[in-house]
């Protein structure tokens, strides 16, 4: 293939993160956007050592797996990847990129271990409880819309208010301030020029309370002849018609909202803000937050315990999967050498000592609290401040005494923590640990680490390291955390090396 050229093939598979590789020919080629058996045609943009890289130009014939999407957005939006397939079939494809990258850097390089497979999502649609949409417009000079930015451009958006991946309230936010917005020809802000006044929109949903905390996002410079309180007042009244009300006779019965809405919300309102951000960055942040309504959080429920969560916390996005998610990685810190035993709902210990355990970036310490019940004493380290401290707040409310939580990056408190650990669980951001890390992970010499990891591809970079350092993989499994879209979780349980072990490397 050459730089240029324009060739038609055959999706053979789809390799983590979505990208497809095509047989063209007797020459393969790495094609984005593409689904196992489609017939595609694209252009070659690179190639460098022998490896061809091209851009989708049309898919000449549908893949015999797909079915079609129950969202009319699909193809246009870029949020979901594998709509289009009955959801066992992407459950598969998930399952088979992970297996290939975890083959790919043990073999031959310890002996046997198990995959499980993977684990699908309890729900597979309507299950994220976080959202932010953007304003700006659909194509340029367009009307105002609200939503998710369209596959392969950073500026054109979509209003995807017939998104499946979020429930019904998500989508009847949406619209309403989508209209609520355009009706009064309220500008957006403009990514380039940084001109403009609406730029996000948040919504966060407790899945087991049905608690709805929404974000309006500005820039501070209101359009001028526009009564900015009235105008912030008045979303803010739009939103709360949308409240179910229910009748005198408790039956349930939906009334309209006064506004003459389709619908109301199934949830309940806990807070509406209005957040300023005068960055010039495409981020969403806050300079100001003044509370509308309500309250700026609410609570989340996970495998019995309760958590705060604000606007900006970090929470899993599928609170049904992370269920799964968690409760995996604490059977596979807990199956092994008799200091916990085999019951692993945090209230069966075993006769030998409990363990002092380290929650390697912790985050608002969801596992560092789910693991407290079987342990000694845990400590979670975590280098966002904010996050640390919504993990004291909320181990405190969950009455758990034995957690400590210390804000700071883990390469540096290591250096500084005087305890040392029986067990380490690990669950890094996207880009892995970071390499002056690890030594020091592995020094401590743990009979087992837990490594659960949101990107594959960083995890086996790390695996790498730890094969190196005198552990073995056990086992491993995926976690369907984010169906429809190219991500999935990984959780791997390692073991060190017996004597034997390392004397045979």
């Amino acid at each position: 293939m050459k730089k240029g050229q324009v060739c038609e093939g055959i999706v053979e598979r789809v390799d983590f993160p979505g990208k497809g590789i095509v047989r063209a020919g007797e020459e393969r080629a790495v094609v984005k956007m593409c689904l196992p058996g489609q017939k595609v045609r694209f252009s070659v943009n690179k190639v460098r050592k022998g490896k061809a890289e091209g851009r989708l130009l049309e898919v000449i014939e549908a893949s015999p797996l797909e079915i079609g999407s129950p969202c009319s957005h699909f193809g246009l939006c870029g949020g979901c990847t594998y709509l289009s397939l009955p959801y066992e079939e992407q459950l598969k494809i998930k399952e088979a990129q992970v297996k290939r990258l975890l083959d790919g850097v043990l073999e031959g390089r310890q002996g046997e271990w198990v995959y499980e497979g993977i684990k699908g999502s309890p729900a597979a649609y309507e299950y994220r409880n976080k959202m932010e949409f953007s304003f700006g417009d659909e194509y340029k000079d367009g009307p105002l819309a609200l939503g998710m930015h369209r596959r392969g451009s950073f500026y054109d958006l979509v209003t995807v208010e017939d998104c499946r991946i979020v429930d019904g309230d998500y989508r009847l936010i949406l619209k309403t301030t989508q209209e609520y917005f355009a009706e009064r020809k309220i500008s957006f802000f403009h990514r380039m020029t940084h001109v403009g006044y609406l730029r996000h929109l948040l919504v966060r949903k407790a899945s087991k309370t049905g608690e709805i905390l929404v974000a309006l996002v500005t820039s501070s410079r209101c359009p001028e002849g526009v009564d900015e309180a009235e105008l912030i007042n008045g979303f803010r009244d739009h939103l709360l018609a949308l409240r179910t009300e229910i009748a005198a006779d408790g039956q349930g019965d939906r009334k309209q909202a006064e506004n003459g809405s389709c619908g109301s919300v199934q949830g309940e309102f806990a807070g509406i803000l209005h957040i300023v951000n005068d960055s010039v960055a495409d981020v969403v942040q806050s300079d100001r937050t003044d509370i509308l309504y309500g309250k700026d959080y609410f609570y989340e429920e996970l495998l019995g315990l309760r958590f705060k969560i604000s606007v900006f916390s970090f929470f899993q996005t599928n609170s049904y999967s992370a269920e799964v998610l968690y409760r995996t990685a604490r059977e596979y810190a807990c199956d092994l050498r008799g200091d916990v035993s085999e019951g692993h709902d945090g209230d069966n210990v075993g006769s030998g000592k409990r363990p002092i355990l380290f929650d390697l970036y912790s985050g608002t310490g969801t596992i560092t609290q789910l693991m407290a019940p079987v342990a000694e004493k845990v400590i979670g380290v975590e280098i966002v401040e904010e996050a640390v401290e919504a993990a004291r707040k909320s181990a405190k409310e969950n009455g758990l005494d034995n957690c400590e939580f210390i804000a700071g990056d883990v390469l540096k408190v290591l250096d500084e923590v005087e305890e040392k650990p029986d067990l380490i669980i690990l669950d890094p951001p996207r880009d892995g640990i970071h390499p002056k890390a690890l030594p020091k992970i592995i020094a401590y010499g743990v009979e087992r680490i837990v490594y659960i990891s949101c990107k594959p591809t960083s995890l086996v970079r790390d695996l790498e390291v730890f094969l190196a350092g005198g552990y073995q993989v056990e086992k491993a499994v995926a976690v369907d955390q984010f169906p429809w879209t190219t991500g999935v979780e990984t959780v791997v349980k390692l073991i060190r090396k017996s004597m034997d072990d390392m004397a045979d490397m």
